[in-house]
């Protein structure tokens, strides 16, 4: 399958949008904004209803009648002299509207979902408390029967198909953001499962910048051999 790398305006397009009303309360409900629409910024300020608008003053200037009656009346414009051209000959008239081309949007798969999620947890055994990492493993394991079963919706599949590319490219925020977002917007879905990758993005980046840490060290003390008198390095 061929990925095409998609920027942040997927991620907004993902975020962005308006879930219908609670069907357990009433038909009549208001609908749900997203957890993306609630925390962008808001729009064009309203008006304050209690401004006044200044209404016209009895002694302002009037046009007399008569000024007005000598004008002369104004017609319809006069025709254009641009005739239409025929169509060429041979061509075919086009009946009815051109179709509107839509974006197909392709469903995401469960393998490149669970795969990531579960080299992320191995890379975190060793580093990570046995406890937590089975936590994590049996959240895996209720997402996986879910998705399976099918009763993710399209939202929340292609949602965890970014929090996954997210998670895969370091971006440690936008993956959490994303996490957020799902509870907020779905949570009736991802409650079960959703605490563990929520974990998983912790220790992941806890690991990330204790290896970034452990690299700097090193350089710094290969840096400071290099630098002592009388020391050679190894062939």
């Amino acid at each position: 399958m061929t990925r095409c790398p998609a920027g942040r305006a997927e991620v907004e397009m993902a975020e962005l949008y308006v879930k219908p009303g609670n069907k357990e309360r009433g038909w009549n409900d208001p609908p749900q904004f997203s957890y993306g629409l609630q925390t962008q910024a808001g729009g064009p300020k309203r008006t304050p209803l209690t401004k006044r608008v200044a209404a016209p003053q009895d002694g302002s200037p009037r046009v007399p009648t008569s000024e007005t009656s000598g004008l002369p009346a104004m017609g319809p414009p006069p025709p254009s002299s641009k005739v239409p051209r025929p169509p060429p000959v041979g061509s075919c008239p086009a009946f009815g509207v051109e179709p509107t081309s839509f974006p197909v949007e392709s469903e995401a798969l469960m393998e490149d979902v669970l795969e990531p999620l579960e080299q992320a947890l191995e890379d975190c055994r060793g580093h990570t408390r046995k406890q937590v990492c089975d936590d994590i493993s049996r959240r895996l394991a209720l997402l996986q029967e879910q998705w399976a079963g099918g009763k993710l919706s399209m939202p929340v599949k292609k949602r965890m198909a970014i929090l996954v590319r997210e998670l895969s490219n370091h971006q440690w925020d936008a993956a959490d953001d994303i996490h957020r977002s799902l509870m907020v917007d779905h949570v009736t879905e991802v409650s079960q499962w959703m605490v563990g990758v929520k974990r998983l993005i912790a220790e992941k980046r806890s690991l990330s910048s204790e290896e970034e840490a452990n690299e700097e060290k090193s350089a710094a003390t290969a840096e400071e051999n290099q630098t002592v008198p009388g020391f050679q390095q190894p062939p």
